[in-house]
Protein backbone atom coordinates (compact mmCIF):
# COMPACT_ATOMS: atom_id res chain seq x y z
CA UNK A 1 0.00 0.00 0.00
CA UNK A 2 3.08 2.26 -0.13
CA UNK A 3 1.88 3.73 -3.42
CA UNK A 4 -0.89 5.60 -1.65
CA UNK A 5 1.54 8.13 -0.20
CA UNK A 6 4.80 7.66 -2.10
CA UNK A 7 5.58 9.94 -5.09
CA UNK A 8 4.48 8.31 -8.33
CA UNK A 9 5.39 9.83 -11.71
CA UNK A 10 2.79 7.76 -13.57
CA UNK A 11 0.07 8.91 -11.20
CA UNK A 12 1.15 12.56 -11.52
CA UNK A 13 1.13 12.32 -15.32
CA UNK A 14 -2.34 10.78 -15.38
CA UNK A 15 -3.55 13.37 -12.86
CA UNK A 16 -2.74 16.21 -15.26
CA UNK A 17 -4.90 14.65 -17.95
CA UNK A 18 -7.76 13.71 -15.61
CA UNK A 19 -7.83 17.24 -14.17
CA UNK A 20 -7.99 18.65 -17.69
CA UNK A 21 -10.90 16.34 -18.55
CA UNK A 22 -12.64 17.33 -15.31
CA UNK A 23 -12.34 21.05 -16.03
CA UNK A 24 -13.59 20.51 -19.58
CA UNK A 25 -16.63 18.68 -18.20
CA UNK A 26 -17.94 21.94 -16.70
CA UNK A 27 -18.31 25.44 -18.07
CA UNK A 28 -16.85 26.67 -14.77
CA UNK A 29 -15.69 25.38 -11.41
CA UNK A 30 -15.85 28.16 -8.82
CA UNK A 31 -14.11 27.81 -5.46
CA UNK A 32 -15.32 29.75 -2.43
CA UNK A 33 -13.11 29.78 0.64
CA UNK A 34 -9.44 28.97 1.14
CA UNK A 35 -7.99 25.48 0.95
CA UNK A 36 -5.62 24.98 3.94
CA UNK A 37 -2.08 23.70 3.22
CA UNK A 38 -2.74 20.32 4.90
CA UNK A 39 0.90 19.84 5.85
CA UNK A 40 0.37 19.60 9.60
CA UNK A 41 -0.89 16.34 11.05
CA UNK A 42 -3.57 14.13 9.52
CA UNK A 43 -6.43 15.42 7.36
CA UNK A 44 -9.78 14.04 6.33
CA UNK A 45 -12.01 15.68 3.71
CA UNK A 46 -15.79 15.17 3.84
CA UNK A 47 -18.37 16.33 1.33
CA UNK A 48 -21.99 15.97 0.35
CA UNK A 49 -22.51 13.39 -2.40
CA UNK A 50 -24.88 14.28 -5.23
CA UNK A 51 -23.01 13.76 -8.50
CA UNK A 52 -21.49 10.23 -8.39
CA UNK A 53 -17.84 10.13 -9.54
CA UNK A 54 -17.90 13.79 -10.57
CA UNK A 55 -17.86 14.79 -6.88
CA UNK A 56 -14.52 13.07 -6.34
CA UNK A 57 -13.10 14.45 -9.59
CA UNK A 58 -14.00 18.03 -8.64
CA UNK A 59 -12.41 17.63 -5.21
CA UNK A 60 -9.35 15.91 -6.70
CA UNK A 61 -8.49 18.81 -9.00
CA UNK A 62 -8.37 21.22 -6.05
CA UNK A 63 -4.95 19.96 -4.91
CA UNK A 64 -1.89 19.29 -7.04
CA UNK A 65 -0.72 16.79 -4.45
CA UNK A 66 -2.38 13.40 -4.14
CA UNK A 67 -5.65 12.77 -2.32
CA UNK A 68 -6.87 9.32 -1.37
CA UNK A 69 -10.55 8.36 -1.59
CA UNK A 70 -12.96 5.73 -0.36
CA UNK A 71 -15.41 4.05 -2.75
CA UNK A 72 -18.10 1.39 -2.56
CA UNK A 73 -16.56 -2.05 -2.29
CA UNK A 74 -18.49 -3.75 -5.10
CA UNK A 75 -16.60 -1.81 -7.80
CA UNK A 76 -13.42 -3.60 -6.66
CA UNK A 77 -14.74 -7.07 -7.50
CA UNK A 78 -13.15 -6.99 -10.94
CA UNK A 79 -9.38 -7.57 -10.43
CA UNK A 80 -8.41 -5.23 -13.28
CA UNK A 81 -10.67 -2.48 -11.96
CA UNK A 82 -9.33 -3.05 -8.43
CA UNK A 83 -5.71 -2.58 -9.55
CA UNK A 84 -6.59 0.61 -11.42
CA UNK A 85 -8.54 2.00 -8.46
CA UNK A 86 -5.65 1.28 -6.10
CA UNK A 87 -3.35 3.05 -8.55
CA UNK A 88 -5.70 6.05 -8.31
CA UNK A 89 -5.41 6.01 -4.49
CA UNK A 90 -8.91 4.63 -3.92
CA UNK A 91 -9.74 2.03 -1.26
CA UNK A 92 -12.92 -0.06 -0.84
CA UNK A 93 -15.38 0.77 1.93
CA UNK A 94 -18.20 -1.75 2.41
CA UNK A 95 -21.64 -1.23 3.93
CA UNK A 96 -23.38 -4.05 5.76
CA UNK A 97 -26.67 -3.37 3.96
CA UNK A 98 -25.10 -3.33 0.49
CA UNK A 99 -21.92 -5.41 0.13
CA UNK A 100 -21.01 -9.02 0.73
CA UNK A 101 -20.05 -10.21 4.25
CA UNK A 102 -16.45 -10.87 3.18
CA UNK A 103 -16.22 -7.31 1.82
CA UNK A 104 -17.53 -5.91 5.10
CA UNK A 105 -14.96 -7.99 6.98
CA UNK A 106 -12.24 -6.42 4.81
CA UNK A 107 -13.09 -3.01 6.30
CA UNK A 108 -10.80 -3.72 9.26
CA UNK A 109 -7.80 -3.97 6.95
CA UNK A 110 -8.96 -0.92 4.99
CA UNK A 111 -9.13 1.15 8.17
CA UNK A 112 -5.49 0.31 8.81
CA UNK A 113 -4.57 1.44 5.29
CA UNK A 114 -6.46 4.72 5.74
CA UNK A 115 -4.66 5.34 9.02
CA UNK A 116 -1.30 4.85 7.28
CA UNK A 117 -2.35 7.14 4.41
CA UNK A 118 -3.18 10.12 6.65
CA UNK A 119 -0.13 9.41 8.82
CA UNK A 120 2.04 9.97 5.74
CA UNK A 121 0.49 13.35 4.98
CA UNK A 122 -2.01 12.34 2.30
CA UNK A 123 -5.56 13.59 3.04
CA UNK A 124 -8.31 11.01 2.83
CA UNK A 125 -11.63 12.05 1.29
CA UNK A 126 -14.92 10.26 1.76
CA UNK A 127 -18.61 10.97 1.36
CA UNK A 128 -20.12 10.16 4.76
CA UNK A 129 -23.70 9.93 3.52
CA UNK A 130 -22.69 6.53 2.10
CA UNK A 131 -24.38 6.94 -1.28
CA UNK A 132 -25.08 9.62 -3.86
CA UNK A 133 -28.41 11.37 -4.22
CA UNK A 134 -29.10 14.31 -6.59
CA UNK A 135 -30.92 16.52 -4.09
CA UNK A 136 -30.24 19.74 -2.19
CA UNK A 137 -30.28 17.93 1.14
CA UNK A 138 -28.23 15.52 3.21
CA UNK A 139 -28.74 11.94 4.25
CA UNK A 140 -27.73 11.02 7.83
CA UNK A 141 -23.96 10.73 8.04
CA UNK A 142 -22.57 7.27 8.65
CA UNK A 143 -20.34 6.46 11.58
CA UNK A 144 -17.24 5.59 9.56
CA UNK A 145 -15.83 9.12 9.40
CA UNK A 146 -16.06 9.51 13.18
CA UNK A 147 -14.34 6.18 13.81
CA UNK A 148 -11.52 7.03 11.39
CA UNK A 149 -11.06 10.54 12.75
CA UNK A 150 -10.98 9.61 16.42
CA UNK A 151 -8.66 6.68 15.71
CA UNK A 152 -6.26 9.07 14.01
CA UNK A 153 -6.64 11.75 16.69
CA UNK A 154 -5.54 9.25 19.34
CA UNK A 155 -2.16 9.10 17.59
CA UNK A 156 -1.59 12.54 16.03
CA UNK A 157 -3.16 15.98 15.45
CA UNK A 158 -6.15 15.40 13.16
CA UNK A 159 -8.48 17.74 11.31
CA UNK A 160 -11.55 17.34 9.10
CA UNK A 161 -12.20 19.71 6.21
CA UNK A 162 -15.89 19.97 5.22
CA UNK A 163 -16.64 20.82 1.58
CA UNK A 164 -20.02 21.60 0.07
CA UNK A 165 -20.50 20.85 -3.63
CA UNK A 166 -23.18 22.49 -5.76
CA UNK A 167 -24.02 21.99 -9.45
CA UNK A 168 -26.25 23.84 -11.88
CA UNK A 169 -27.35 20.43 -13.16
CA UNK A 170 -26.76 16.81 -12.19
CA UNK A 171 -28.08 15.43 -15.46
CA UNK A 172 -26.77 17.69 -18.24
CA UNK A 173 -23.12 17.74 -19.20
CA UNK A 174 -21.09 20.98 -19.07
CA UNK A 175 -22.97 22.69 -16.28
CA UNK A 176 -21.45 24.85 -13.53
CA UNK A 177 -19.84 23.55 -10.35
CA UNK A 178 -19.29 25.37 -7.08
CA UNK A 179 -16.89 24.23 -4.35
CA UNK A 180 -17.57 25.75 -0.93
CA UNK A 181 -14.71 25.18 1.52
CA UNK A 182 -15.61 25.27 5.20
CA UNK A 183 -13.57 25.83 8.33
CA UNK A 184 -11.46 22.83 9.40
CA UNK A 185 -12.69 20.94 12.43
CA UNK A 186 -9.96 20.10 14.94
CA UNK A 187 -10.80 16.55 16.01
CA UNK A 188 -8.43 16.59 19.00
CA UNK A 189 -9.98 19.77 20.36
CA UNK A 190 -13.47 18.44 19.68
CA UNK A 191 -12.71 15.23 21.60
CA UNK A 192 -11.36 17.25 24.53
CA UNK A 193 -14.56 19.32 24.64
CA UNK A 194 -16.77 16.28 25.20
CA UNK A 195 -17.87 15.11 28.61
CA UNK A 196 -15.29 12.95 30.41
CA UNK A 197 -16.07 9.24 30.20
CA UNK A 198 -18.43 9.57 27.24
CA UNK A 199 -18.95 6.25 25.44
CA UNK A 200 -17.75 5.70 21.87
CA UNK A 201 -21.26 5.64 20.37
CA UNK A 202 -22.19 9.01 21.88
CA UNK A 203 -18.80 10.46 20.99
CA UNK A 204 -19.13 9.40 17.35
CA UNK A 205 -22.73 10.64 17.17
CA UNK A 206 -21.65 14.06 18.45
CA UNK A 207 -19.03 14.38 15.71
CA UNK A 208 -21.50 13.20 13.05
CA UNK A 209 -23.99 15.83 14.22
CA UNK A 210 -21.36 18.58 14.09
CA UNK A 211 -20.25 17.59 10.59
CA UNK A 212 -23.88 17.47 9.44
CA UNK A 213 -24.36 21.07 10.63
CA UNK A 214 -21.22 22.23 8.88
CA UNK A 215 -21.96 20.49 5.60
CA UNK A 216 -25.56 21.72 5.49
CA UNK A 217 -24.31 25.30 5.94
CA UNK A 218 -22.07 24.96 2.87
CA UNK A 219 -24.78 23.95 0.38
CA UNK A 220 -28.25 25.00 -0.66
CA UNK A 221 -29.82 22.89 2.07
CA UNK A 222 -33.51 22.09 1.77
CA UNK A 223 -34.78 19.66 4.43
CA UNK A 224 -35.79 16.39 2.83
CA UNK A 225 -39.49 16.49 3.73
CA UNK A 226 -42.85 16.55 1.99
CA UNK A 227 -42.37 20.23 1.02
CA UNK A 228 -39.01 19.75 -0.72
CA UNK A 229 -40.32 20.17 -4.28
CA UNK A 230 -42.31 23.28 -3.41
CA UNK A 231 -39.34 24.94 -1.70
CA UNK A 232 -37.03 24.10 -4.61
CA UNK A 233 -39.53 25.57 -7.08
CA UNK A 234 -39.67 28.80 -5.06
CA UNK A 235 -35.89 29.12 -5.10
CA UNK A 236 -35.70 28.49 -8.84
CA UNK A 237 -38.38 31.12 -9.43
CA UNK A 238 -36.08 33.69 -7.78
CA UNK A 239 -33.44 33.02 -10.45
CA UNK A 240 -35.19 33.39 -13.81
CA UNK A 241 -33.41 32.13 -16.95
CA UNK A 242 -31.76 34.49 -19.41
CA UNK A 243 -33.82 36.27 -22.03
CA UNK A 244 -35.30 33.80 -24.49
CA UNK A 245 -34.73 36.21 -27.40
CA UNK A 246 -30.98 36.49 -26.80
CA UNK A 247 -30.68 32.78 -26.16
CA UNK A 248 -32.39 31.91 -29.46
CA UNK A 249 -30.32 34.51 -31.32
CA UNK A 250 -27.08 33.12 -29.90
CA UNK A 251 -28.21 29.59 -30.73
CA UNK A 252 -28.79 30.52 -34.38
CA UNK A 253 -25.53 32.46 -34.73
CA UNK A 254 -23.43 29.65 -33.27
CA UNK A 255 -25.15 26.84 -35.18
CA UNK A 256 -22.28 26.49 -37.74
CA UNK A 257 -19.83 25.96 -34.87
CA UNK A 258 -22.19 23.40 -33.34
CA UNK A 259 -22.42 21.55 -36.65
CA UNK A 260 -18.64 21.33 -36.95
CA UNK A 261 -18.31 20.21 -33.33
CA UNK A 262 -21.08 17.62 -33.76
CA UNK A 263 -19.36 16.06 -36.77
CA UNK A 264 -15.88 15.99 -35.22
CA UNK A 265 -17.11 14.56 -31.92
CA UNK A 266 -19.79 12.30 -33.43
CA UNK A 267 -18.25 8.95 -32.40
CA UNK A 268 -17.76 10.17 -28.83
CA UNK A 269 -21.11 11.79 -28.10
CA UNK A 270 -22.98 9.03 -29.94
CA UNK A 271 -21.35 6.40 -27.72
CA UNK A 272 -21.96 8.46 -24.58
CA UNK A 273 -25.63 9.12 -25.31
CA UNK A 274 -26.26 5.50 -26.33
CA UNK A 275 -24.86 4.32 -23.00
CA UNK A 276 -26.83 6.92 -21.05
CA UNK A 277 -30.09 6.00 -22.77
CA UNK A 278 -29.84 2.22 -22.92
CA UNK A 279 -27.16 1.05 -20.46
CA UNK A 280 -27.38 3.29 -17.40
CA UNK A 281 -30.36 2.84 -15.09
CA UNK A 282 -29.47 5.59 -12.61
CA UNK A 283 -29.48 8.86 -14.58
CA UNK A 284 -27.29 10.49 -11.93
CA UNK A 285 -24.42 8.52 -13.52
CA UNK A 286 -24.96 10.05 -16.98
CA UNK A 287 -22.36 12.80 -16.61
CA UNK A 288 -19.85 10.34 -15.21
CA UNK A 289 -20.37 8.26 -18.36
CA UNK A 290 -19.89 11.35 -20.54
CA UNK A 291 -16.73 12.20 -18.63
CA UNK A 292 -15.44 8.65 -19.08
CA UNK A 293 -16.09 8.74 -22.82
CA UNK A 294 -14.25 12.05 -23.05
CA UNK A 295 -11.30 10.73 -21.04
CA UNK A 296 -10.91 7.54 -23.08
CA UNK A 297 -12.15 8.82 -26.44
CA UNK A 298 -10.16 12.05 -26.74
CA UNK A 299 -6.71 10.46 -27.30
CA UNK A 300 -8.18 7.64 -29.43
CA UNK A 301 -10.07 9.89 -31.83
CA UNK A 302 -7.38 12.57 -31.76
CA UNK A 303 -5.04 9.95 -33.21
CA UNK A 304 -7.68 8.90 -35.74
CA UNK A 305 -8.31 12.48 -36.92
CA UNK A 306 -4.53 13.06 -37.06
CA UNK A 307 -4.11 10.10 -39.43
CA UNK A 308 -7.00 11.23 -41.61
CA UNK A 309 -5.89 14.86 -41.55
CA UNK A 310 -2.26 14.32 -42.48
CA UNK A 311 -3.24 11.90 -45.27
CA UNK A 312 -5.92 14.07 -46.88
CA UNK A 313 -4.90 17.63 -45.97
CA UNK A 314 -1.78 19.80 -46.01
CA UNK A 315 0.05 19.88 -42.70
CA UNK A 316 -1.49 23.21 -41.67
CA UNK A 317 -4.96 21.91 -42.49
CA UNK A 318 -4.38 18.81 -40.38
CA UNK A 319 -3.27 20.98 -37.44
CA UNK A 320 -6.40 23.13 -37.79
CA UNK A 321 -8.52 19.98 -37.83
CA UNK A 322 -6.93 18.71 -34.61
CA UNK A 323 -7.26 22.13 -32.96
CA UNK A 324 -10.97 22.10 -33.83
CA UNK A 325 -11.42 18.55 -32.57
CA UNK A 326 -10.10 19.10 -29.03
CA UNK A 327 -12.94 21.38 -27.83
CA UNK A 328 -15.61 19.80 -30.06
CA UNK A 329 -17.04 17.36 -27.48
CA UNK A 330 -17.57 20.15 -24.95
CA UNK A 331 -18.90 22.61 -27.56
CA UNK A 332 -21.45 20.04 -28.70
CA UNK A 333 -22.98 19.90 -25.22
CA UNK A 334 -22.62 23.66 -24.68
CA UNK A 335 -24.82 24.33 -27.71
CA UNK A 336 -27.45 21.82 -26.57
CA UNK A 337 -27.52 23.44 -23.13
CA UNK A 338 -27.91 26.84 -24.77
CA UNK A 339 -30.71 25.56 -27.00
CA UNK A 340 -32.70 24.14 -24.11
CA UNK A 341 -31.53 26.69 -21.49
CA UNK A 342 -30.36 23.84 -19.27
CA UNK A 343 -27.73 25.66 -17.25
Amino acid sequence: MRDFWAPNKSYNFLRCYIDWCTRRSFTSIETHGTLPPMDDGAWFIVSNHTHTLMDALVILQMRREGTAFGARADVFRNPVAARFLHFCKIVPLARKDRERPEEVAHNRETMGVIDQVVAHGVPFCLFPEGRHRPMHSLLPLRRGIAMMAFRSAAQRPTKILPIGLEYSSWFHFRGRASVNIGEPLDVNAFAASLEPGIDDNSRDAALQEELFKRLSSLILYIPDDEHYDERLAEIKAQNPPCSRFWRILLTVVTFPLFLIAAVLALPMWAIAEFMCKFKIKDTAWNNTVRFGVKMVGTPVFFLLWAIIGFILLPWWGALLLLAAFLPSYSLFYDWLNLLWDRT
